[in-house]
């Protein structure tokens, strides 16, 4: 395995921690602000922490790339 592979697998997971923690953390405060519980506070933080994670792992992807650190 290359130096750049590992590198890939490497920032890779560091982004899925880092973008799945933030947007578990978001969609778990919006339900809580808006006091839901039960399966419907589930579905709704789980949906908002998806596209949340999916914007925070856009936008490092797009940084890191502007600043060659990824290909």
């Amino acid at each position: 395995m290359t130096l750049a592979r590992l590198w890939s697998f490497i920032a890779s997971g560091l982004g899925i921690i880092i973008a799945g923690a933030n947007g578990g953390g978001v969609g778990w405060a919006v339900v809580a602000w808006l006091q839901w519980t039960g399966v419907g506070g589930a579905l709704v933080a789980a949906a908002v922490g998806m596209v949340v994670a999916t914007g925070i792992w856009i936008g490092l992807t797009v940084v890191l790339r502007s600043l060659r650190l990824l290909r």
